[in-house]
């Protein structure tokens, strides 16, 4: 499957909150994204991994490809990262929200990092159009993190543990703007052949509707393409 840039592709680097960390929105990210859902279409989903709220199956080898003509001269300028260090990807998959807000465990509730280094990236390509909601980044309110590094580890996950006995926990759903253990400092919009892309260790989460959750279906439901790179040296 050829993958193309669109030509009207478009890039914003933005920092997220207080601690500045890298944020990369690319609006326009494929010439035929169509194509993507179609090919999501006739995939078999299923659940895939403890933490994430829904189904995923595999994305096409070419995407990794293309992810990474797009990304490559952009890790010096926009990530600080070596731009001829190699890449790999651990994890490149269509995705599809599905889970009830009532049946989310404490760790599905609150923001999420996918990994303590700073060598890796994640990014968000939203295939969907409608108000499925799009990425948000926090700060911790106890901690001041906005990222969780190899250095913050302890502290944040000892802190965490507390707070998720104490009477601030969090109630049953997706969290949405500020709670009383975290604060939203930014947040991206699920665009239609968006991509965003950001380090593993920033605090964010999904923007989901409580209300509203979407349906286990490619063509009308929260269909994107979730990546993790790893920046290897």
């Amino acid at each position: 499957m050829l993958i193309q840039a669109h030509p009207e592709l478009r890039l914003q680097v933005r920092r997220i909150g207080a601690e500045g960390a890298p944020l990369l929105v690319i609006d326009q990210l494929v010439a035929d994204p169509d194509r993507l859902v179609r090919k999501a279409a006739r995939a078999q989903f299923a659940p895939q991994g403890a933490m994430f709220p829904g189904i995923r199956v595999r994305a096409p080898l070419s995407y990794e490809a293309f992810l990474e003509r797009i990304i490559r001269p952009l890790l010096g300028d926009v990530f600080g990262l070596p731009p001829q260090a190699r890449l790999a990807f651990p994890m490149c998959h269509y995705s599809l929200v599905t889970q009830p807000p009532q049946k989310l465990a404490f760790l599905q509730r609150i923001p999420h990092i996918d990994s303590a280094t700073g060598l890796g990236l994640a990014s968000v390509h939203y295939l969907f159009r409608g108000e499925w909601g799009g990425t948000a980044f926090y700060r911790h309110r106890s901690t001041g993190f906005e990222y969780v590094d190899e250095g913050r580890e302890r502290t944040y996950f000892g802190q965490l543990e507390q707070e998720s006995q104490g009477p601030d926990a969090p109630q049953p759903g997706y969290i949405g703007e500020d709670t009383a253990l975290f604060e939203r400092v930014d947040k991206v919009d699920g665009v239609y052949n968006r991509l965003v892309m950001y380090r593993r260790n920033s605090l964010h989460s999904g923007t989901i509707d409580n209300a509203n959750v979407p349906p286990p279906d490619p063509e009308n439901g929260r269909l994107s393409i979730n990546s993790f790179i790893d920046v290897i040296p």
